[in-house]
């Protein structure tokens, strides 16, 4: 099998070994078939096939066939780069011509330079290389190395390695670590060559660095590779020969070539030790080969005249001489003579200076891989510990001791640590005694891996011996310096104070410390009480031993037990004594307050005595008001610096007094006075330290940083400890006179110096000024790099913690001081630099602070982006951003602490920055177009690179999640906030629609659906993953809203989107590609992916509640902290809350436990010690509640957020994308049925199951209007009117279960209103989809005739009855289903009804409304009287209507409740009929309604404020102008009574009740019924006939003329009847046409029928014409007769309508689309067809309106003629009566022709 990509490769070791958990079954399956394919790859390491004619040729052809490719086509530029490339690299040129089309790929060269190109492609080379070495790093790493990995694996890896090294791996190695170095293609390449090439940020890197780190890395390999398999002898002098040639070439400050070097000489050092060492398990492979022995031993004898060479050779001598004597044969005098030989020339050259010197002190060494270095130590300690512990090489140390005991001189100086010997000429010569130089080498190896010492009997043996018998100050202090290393744990603290206990040394001990500090500071005071006038001096000998001693007691404090250490040095005043005497040499007084700060934190009450002792021994710091100086000069810390230890150029007093007061400031906890006792100590840092440092000299550069470095650390303590308010910011401003130095704040001078860019922010400027490459350089070639780097990281949080106070002040200081980002404004410089650093990679703390420092500019500089580009640094600040992310995203460490996560900060950066002005800093780092127009922006992450496209790059792999969760979460959301902005919206939807990033679609069914880690396993990482998720669908959801699917790419996106999330899509887009090519690497149907994400999202969330420990109840602090933690306010207010990144309020526990002690220390005095401890111990539990609460806090709101998502998906999908869709109704029913079960779940909480609810209420809508939508899947274009009644229903099962698990949802135990309010509507839905099973707008005698048709060409069983039956049933189902939890839900409803909300009182009745429809028996009308509902409402209304005032918008919801109110009142009569009509008039309802003000509601309903609100909440004004529509209808539903009520019985309470209610509203009625006809709209029609009806009915009855209609009525009478209702726009308005057409006819049907009852009931006769001498109108024949002609010429034209519209349904098949489109334009429904739909639908819309139109001609005929049978019965009674006959003869010859068309009359 082919080897994989080296990217593929390197991604299957990295997952697979270097992950925080133990690779999988399928990575390590993975993993070993990896290596098992990568072998050929591995045995030719580097070796590509060069260059050859035949292929030259054909690229020169420019037609080039590439395996598994068509032929490619080259142009000119294609040929001549990928012939250079193979020129310059040594290459095949079919080779090269891959390379060019790999680069294409990943990064479109398409209009790049020629150049731009090589580069890129030759950078695209050198990146598989470095995968490939990388790779093989990572394995050998991991076999070599104990990284906690699987014994059983790396055993099998181990096995598949071994057949490598047999065929040469390791020779490969060795060969490219030298032949990479030459000038030649295959290395550097030629001194002609192109030495840049393109990495894979698009930045310029010299070819030579990269073949170096290339070098270093196969140094390593060939390092780790001696560990695994034990070199041959040939390997071992050919590395010898190479370590010789590489240290020839290595230069001190170049750290590659030095670390490239050490990689050569450990793989050596560990050959012969491990070969060593193994000699006793299974034979020394080199020891057994004598002849190796004898020529490899002259090898390492011979000497040179490089010293730097002869060191690193002496290094090997070293490890040589161990193996000899490890393997020796004690017969054979020649190998001890050997071994003597080689013991000689490594002491005379002193090879054990030259390693620690030269190796282990190196920054090279320093900062190399951490693992490597780890190794090296390994065996440098493996390899000392066989040199001290074997014979023969004891013997050689007793030697060089006894030599160095007698050679130096007792009282000789010892070489300070801080000379280089490099400095003065003296590389390679020997500058200590061999045996103080192996005392410090031993030293040097367990400063770096302290864990060695544990155990470690043989170092211990050593160092009882060395510790004997010192004769000289030189060893004694060597050794000292040896036993403080030792005490860097624990147990080496315990085991060196046991060792100068003075039981086991005579001389060396604590007691001689002590008392050598005690004598010292005798003899110097009595020299004082002497009146000496100079001090004695101090033996430079005995400070440098006592500051060994005092190193000593510092390790052993700081490390010691915390219990023990207290019991040791009782007594330690002695370390003060001699602090104040001028004589003790600086770094003397260093040591000892090095020393004295570590018993700081042994115990409270020693903190507090050393505070007292340094005030009572120590320098004083004299301080003056800042800016001058004391008068008289005395000897304090100002003068020893300035004047002591400026002269020496050495600073350790100072260093050592600044920390030693920082460590004290740090362990203060009473800040309550903001640092003003302190200020004298500030103003000594501030003035006299920090000011002048960069002028300063030094004679060791280390002392100016650390130097730099303590004067930081105090200026970052004043701005972290204390804070300010108004009142010192404006004490410190209104002072008149100049304050003293007690009533100053350290912190308001320090921001005044940075407001005002004085001396502290000039010197803290110039360090960062020295630029991040600067930097760079320096911590990696210089010893002192460290302490550089921390330097700057101080500095940028100092100025991160200046930014977060500055605002405060600079209103008050202004102009004086400016906020920090104006000062840094003025030398765009200065904010550059600080930029920057975010390319210092070497400390993620440095960058994290880059971050948030450009986060703070960014918010406060507008022009921010224009400062970078003009300074031409934009480009570079794209890149180093993208390199750090990128970097992030690929590592392998869990961070824990999100705050120090660099890759979230660039995220939150960006995100925070997407709503700010144009152009922003995520517009730059995201490469939009900041020079030009952001909106217009052609992205192109393929092309350049930036933040976009490594975050595109990683979200199309997501992979290690347990890692880059987070990473990936707020990826999802930048995206998503991208597409949300309007600024960015249409580049980023343009990118992301096309083809290669539709992958965000697939995610959906990966990602999405995957189950979630378990709560107790890893909380952290199932929160991340469920945002995640959330901020995808939501993403997704933006996308299918704002798309426009008329673009086939858009279109092609929302498919995708649809396709891998509901599982399906409609047939028209089945041929996608890409759905097409799902389905085929699927092979199976696709899952509907939205009900598998909701079944991830059902758990329960643990609980947040707070359990108190019963002593906490009984101490009654209970009460106390509820208070707390229902005080909202963060920490910064005085809570104890902060918001996190996510938004989340959570606790801090910090504050949290701050308050916790307060209450404890107020309880202190009153509790026993056991209650203390039981105290503390509930407060812990508290605590560790606290920590549960905000883990569970999140979970639960990231629960609820990825429901949002999945909410908002479905209903953009079900109400914008539903046609892209196919077998809608079950889609929507499936949607339903788990949205409204996930309700009823015990798990589902109510916030979740109101999103659910919401999204039920989408899909309900939506399968309602989906019932009547052109049925789907017919081949035919043919629509006939079966489509119309075998409409999308539901089965009836189906509904009866969506019915149930809504009721069982109302239901639910934790509820809420607002949650109920949901529930009802989504009821109320339900309803109106079950109400009726064929189209309403459809009546059914259109059916009929339709279907009667088609049966007779087509013999269908499906018929109008069985349709209707099966409604009937479900109508039935439904009402058992609700009767069986009847009690419950009408004791909820009417709950809501009567105590709810406005709101919640509406739509409560509207249910009750709902309820009473479907009531078939009367239960829920016995229920509703017995809970007493239907009074409520009569006195609800009665108190509305009879309140005189202006409507308002806090009265809008109570209008709607009396209005939902009237709706109830209403269905009971409509329901229930006469008998409903019976039980309102019995509740007194008509005598309420008849005391109201109506005039008032009037004045209500015409109100402004009612028409806003209505037509917010309806959009239809005129429907609920106002009440007086609903009081009139149900006056109406009482007139049903009169018709049973004997007409001659005047005094029928019925009637009277009707009578007195229209008299009390004489004013209301008249003003309705003198409405001018012709104009009125539909309310007005609608007021007028139900004002006419009630009148019809009732006022025949009244005899008084007092208050009369009858003029009214006959006014109304004469000026409707003489209107044309045979002419099509009778009406004026020309929306009247239809609706006010049938309202208009019932009009004249109530008049017309008033006047039957005058004319047959009360026998009144009409004249046949009109009287003009009479002032009142009176109804006449002749208005009578014009009525019926009207009517009769209406029938003939509605009749011919009707006829015509059937016509057109029956011939709608054989119209065009145009005509078809015509139809529907004219029925004005356009908005319900779009341009993709095909002709069958449109047909089918089309049909509908015909047949609703046909429909409503049916029932205008059915009216007209009841009007025309009105009217001839009032002719024909006055025909028939004797009297009027005489006057009729003229009017019958007028009224004949009228009789005469309406016999002929033949309704279609």
């Amino acid at each position: 099998m082919a080897p994989p990509p080296p990217r593929e490769l390197l991604a299957i070791f990295e997952a697979a070994l270097l992950g925080p958990a133990p690779p999988s079954p399928s990575q390590r399956v993975e993993l070993l078939h990896a290596v098992r394919d990568a072998a050929p790859a591995f045995r030719a390491l580097l070796s590509y096939p060069g260059p050859k004619a035949s292929d030259r040729t054909q690229v020169e052809s420019k037609e080039v066939r590439l395996p598994d490719m068509p032929p490619i086509t080259l142009d000119d530029t294609d040929v001549k780069t990928a012939l250079k490339l193979s020129d310059e690299l040594n290459l095949n040129e079919i080779e090269c011509v891959r390379l060019l089309v790999d680069a294409n790929r990943e990064w479109v060269l398409y209009g790049r330079e020629p150049l731009e190109i090589y580069r890129l492609a030759a950078g695209l080379w050198y990146m598989e290389r470095r995968d490939l070495i990388t790779s093989l790093y990572i394995l050998l790493r991991s076999v070599a190395l104990d990284q906690g990995l699987d014994a059983d694996l790396m055993s099998e890896i181990e096995e598949q390695l071994q057949p490598l090294f047999n065929d040469g791996l390791r020779q490969r190695i060795i060969a490219l670590v030298k032949e990479l170095n030459r000038e030649e293609p295959a290395g550097i390449g030629r001194p002609s060559s192109e030495r840049y090439v393109l990495d894979f940020r698009g930045a310029l890197v010299e070819r030579r660095a990269i073949v170096s780190r290339e070098r270093l890395s196969l140094s390593h390999c060939l390092a780790l590779s001696a560990l695994i398999k034990p070199m041959s002898p040939k390997e071992v002098k050919d590395v010898f020969s190479i370590l010789k040639d590489c240290a020839a070439e290595a230069n001190q400050n170049t750290s590659a070539e030095l670390q490239i070097t050490y990689g050569v000489l450990f793989s050596l050092v560990a050959t012969f030790i491990s070969d060593a060492l193994s000699t006793h398990e299974k034979g020394s492979l080199l020891s057994s080969d004598s002849s190796f022995r004898h020529e490899f031993h002259e090898l390492v004898m011979r000497t040179g005249n490089n010293m730097t060479v002869e060191g690193f050779v002496g290094v090997v001598r070293l490890a040589w001489s161990v193996h000899l004597m490890l393997t020796q044969d004690r017969s054979n005098s020649r190998e001890m003579s050997d071994i003597w030989s080689c013991l000689e020339i490594i002491c005379r050259q002193n090879s054990f200076e030259f390693l620690r010197e030269r190796v282990l002190k190196t920054a090279a060494y320093q900062n190399d891989d951490e693992d490597i270095v780890y190794m090296y130590t390994g065996y440098t300690h493996k390899l000392m510990m066989c040199f001290i512990s074997h014979p023969t090489s004891r013997d050689k140390i007793k030697e060089i001791k006894k030599k160095a005991m007698t050679t130096l001189s007792p009282y000789g100086p010892v070489r300070d640590h801080r000379e280089d010997p490099a400095r003065n000429g003296e590389v390679g010569q020997p500058t200590n005694e061999p045996f103080i130089s192996l005392l410090e080498l031993i030293r040097e190896i367990y400063k770096k891996e302290p864990e060695l010492v544990h155990g470690n009997e043989e170092l211990w043996t050593f160092v009882i011996y060395a510790g004997e018998d010192h004769t000289n100050t030189q060893t004694l202090v060597a050794f000292l310096g040896l036993l403080s290393t030792l005490a860097s744990t624990e147990a080496g603290a315990a085991k060196v104070y046991e060792l100068l206990q003075g039981k086991i040394y005579r001389s060396v001990g604590w007691s001689t410390l002590f008392d050598c500090l005690s004598i010292y500071e005798e003899k110097f005071k009595k020299s004082i009480q002497s009146s000496a006038s100079i001090l004695p001096d101090f033996p430079e000998g005995d400070a440098q031993a006592l500051v060994a001693y005092l190193a000593v007691l510092q390790k052993v404090v700081e490390n010691g037990n915390p219990m023990e250490r207290r019991k040791w040095f009782p007594d330690i005043e002695p370390l003060f004594k001699l602090l104040s005497y001028e004589n003790v040499p600086p770094y003397l007084k260093g040591a000892l307050r090095n020393s004295i700060a570590a018993f700081i934190k042994v115990s409270p009450l020693l903190k507090d005595a050393i505070w007292n002792y340094l005030e009572q021994y120590d320098l004083p710091v004299v301080t003056a008001p800042l800016g001058r100086h004391p008068a008289t000069q005395i000897y304090d810390m100002r003068f020893e610096l300035n004047e002591v230890e400026a002269r020496r150029e050495s600073y350790p007093s100072t260093i050592s007094f600044l920390k030693l007061i920082n460590a004290l400031i740090a362990e203060e906890r009473n800040i309550s006075d903001k640092g003003r006792r302190f200020m004298g100590i500030f103003k000594f840092v501030y003035e006299d330290v920090f000011g002048p440092f960069p002028q300063r000299a030094y004679t060791d550069p280390q002392e100016k940083w650390e130097l730099a470095l303590a004067c930081l650390e105090h200026f970052r303590m004043v701005l972290s400890m204390y804070d300010i308010n108004d009142d010192d910011i404006y004490a410190s401003v209104n002072t008149s006179a100049p304050s003293s130095i007690e009533r100053q704040l350290p912190l308001l001078e320090l921001l005044k110096d940075f407001m005002g860019g004085k001396v502290a922010f000039r010197n803290i400027m110039n360090i960062i000024l020295v630029g991040v490459d600067s930097i760079i350089n320096e911590r990696t070639t210089q010893t002192y790099g460290i302490l550089l780097e921390k330097t700057v990281h101080l500095s940028l949080e100092i100025f991160i913690l200046v930014m977060e106070k500055d605002l405060a002040l600079a209103d008050v200081f202004r102009p004086l001081y400016q906020p920090l980002d104006v000062v840094l404004a003025k030398n765009p410089r200065q904010i550059i630099a600080l930029l920057e650093f975010i390319r210092y990679d070497y400390l993620p703390q440095i960058q994290q602070c880059s971050i948030k420092i450009m986060g703070i500019l960014s918010s406060r500089i507008v022009g921010l982006v224009p400062l970078l580009l003009e300074a031409d640094v934009g480009k570079t600040v794209i890149e180093d951003y993208a390199a750090c992310l990128e970097f992030r995203f690929d590592d392998f460490q869990v961070i824990e602490d999100t705050k120090d996560d660099v890759g979230v900060l660039i995220l939150q950066l960006l995100v925070d920055n997407i709503c700010r002005p144009a152009p922003n800093i995520a517009h730059l780092l995201l490469r939009f177009d900041v020079n030009g127009s952001i909106e217009r922006t052609t992205l192109k992450p393929k092309s350049h690179y930036s933040c976009l496209k490594v975050i595109l790059d990683n979200l199309e792999k997501v992979t290690k999640p347990d890692i880059n969760a987070l990473l990936h979460e707020f990826s999802f959301q930048l995206l998503y906030e991208l597409c949300l902005d309007p600024l960015t919206c249409v580049p980023v939807m343009d990118l992301l629609s096309t083809k290669k990033y539709q992958f965000f679609s697939k995610h959906v069914g990966t990602i999405g659906v995957t189950p979630l880690p378990k709560r107790n396993t890893n909380q952290s990482l199932r929160i991340s993953m469920l945002h995640e998720r959330a901020w995808l669908l939501k993403m997704l959801a933006l996308a299918l809203h704002l798309s426009d699917v008329s673009s086939p790419v858009y279109r092609e996106a929302c498919v995708a989107i649809l396709y891998h999330t509901f599982g399906q899509c409609a047939d028209n887009f089945q041929s996608t590609s890409l759905v097409h090519s799902c389905d085929a690497s699927t092979g199976i149907a696709n899952r509907n992916k939205v009900l598998d994400l909701l079944e991830v999202l059902q758990f329960r969330c643990p609980d947040t509640s707070v359990k108190y420990p019963q002593l906490l109840s009984n101490l009654g602090v209970e009460s106390k902290i509820e208070e707390i933690l229902r005080n909202s306010a963060t920490c910064e207010l005085g809570g104890v809350y902060y918001y996190s990144e996510r938004g989340d309020r959570l606790i801090d526990l910090d504050a949290f436990h701050g308050k916790l002690l307060q209450i404890s220390q107020e309880l202190n005095s009153q509790l026993s010690e056991p209650e203390k401890s039981e105290l503390r111990e509930s407060f812990h539990h508290l605590l560790k509640w606290a920590w549960r609460y905000n883990k569970n806090l999140e979970e639960q709101a990231a629960q609820l957020h990825m429901l949002t998502g999945w909410s908002q998906i479905v209903e953009v999908a079900v109400s914008r994308r539903m046609s892209l869709l196919d077998d809608r109704s079950q889609l929507l029913f499936e949607l339903l049925d788990a949205s409204l079960g996930a309700t009823t779940s015990p798990d589902c909480s109510v916030k979740m199951a109101y999103v659910l609810t919401n999204v039920s209420l989408t899909c309900m809508a939506k399968l309602r209007d989906e019932r009547f939508i052109c049925p789907a899947g017919a081949d035919s274009d043919v629509v006939t009117c079966l489509d119309i009644i075998s409409s999308k229903q539901l089965p009836n099962a189906a509904c009866n279960s969506l019915l149930f698990k809504l009721v069982t949802s109302i239901l639910r135990n934790e509820s809420s209103e607002t949650l109920r309010r949901r529930q009802y509507a989504l009821l109320l839905s339900y309803f109106q989809y079950c109400r009726s099973i064929v189209d309403s707008d459809v009546p059914p005698s259109v059916l009929r005739i339709l279907l009667l048709e088609e049966q007779e060409a087509d013999d269908d069983d499906f018929t109008l009855q069985k349709v209707l039956k099966e409604h009937n049933e479900l109508a039935q189902a439904n009402f058992s289903i609700i009767r069986k939890e009847a009690q419950a839900i009408v004791d909820l409803v009417t709950k809501d009804a009567v105590h709810g909300s406005e709101a919640g009182k509406a739509i409560s009745f509207y249910v009750l409304d709902a309820l009473i429809s479907i009531d078939h028996e009367k239960y829920f009308l016995n229920q509703l009287q017995s809970r007493g509902i239907l009074r409520s409402c009569r006195s609800d209304i009665t108190n509305y209507l009879s309140k005189d005032s202006s409507f308002t918008s806090e009265s809008s919801q109570r209008f709607c409740t009396v209005d939902a109110q009237f709706s109830l009142l209403l269905r009971i009569s409509h329901q229930y009929g006469k008998h409903g009509s019976q039980i309102l008039l019995s509740m007194g309802v008509l005598q309420n309604l008849s005391s109201c003000n109506l005039m008032g509601v009037q004045k209500k309903g015409n109100s402004r404020a009612i028409s806003n609100t209505i037509k917010e909440r309806a959009g239809e004004i005129d429907k609920n102008k106002s009440l007086i529509a609903p009081v009139l209808r149900i006056v109406t539903s009482f007139t049903s009574l009169v018709d049973s009520a004997d007409f001659l019985e005047v005094k029928n309470k019925i009637v009277r009740e009707i009578v007195d209610f229209a008299k009390q509203h004489q004013s209301v009625f008249s003003s309705i019924l003198r409405e001018n006809v012709s104009g009125a709209n539909l309310f007005t029609l609608e007021r007028l006939s139900l004002v006419v009806s009630i009148l019809s009915k009732v006022w025949a009855y009244e005899e008084n003329e007092e208050c009369s209609y009858i003029q009214d009525l006959f006014a109304l009478m004469h000026s409707l009847f003489s209107l044309d209702f045979g002419s099509l726009n009778f009406m004026q308005s020309p929306n009247m046409i239809e609706k006010s057409e049938f309202v208009a006819f019932g009009l004249c049907f109530s008049l017309v029928s008033y006047l039957y009852v005058l004319a047959t009931k009360k026998n009144m006769r009409f004249q046949v014409s009109n009287d003009y001498n009479n002032d009142q109108q009176q109804p006449t024949l002749q208005m009578v007769s014009d009525l019926l002609n009207s009517i009769t010429l209406a029938l003939e034209r509605v009749a011919e309508e009707k006829y015509m519209l059937l016509n057109k349904v029956r011939d709608l098949n054989e119209l065009s689309r145009k005509e078809v489109d015509e139809i529907i334009k004219l029925c004005m429904k356009q908005d319900c067809i779009s341009p993709n739909d095909n002709i069958r639908k449109r047909r089918y819309i089309a049909m509908i309106d015909l047949s609703c139109m046909a429909g409503n001609r049916d029932q205008l005929i059915t009216l007209l003629l009841q009007i025309a049978e009105c009217a001839i019965t009032i002719l024909l009674v006055h025909f028939q009566d004797e009297a009027c006959t005489k006057d009729l003869s003229p009017f019958s010859d007028e009224l004949l022709p009228v009789l005469e068309r309406l016999e002929h009359f033949n309704e279609v």
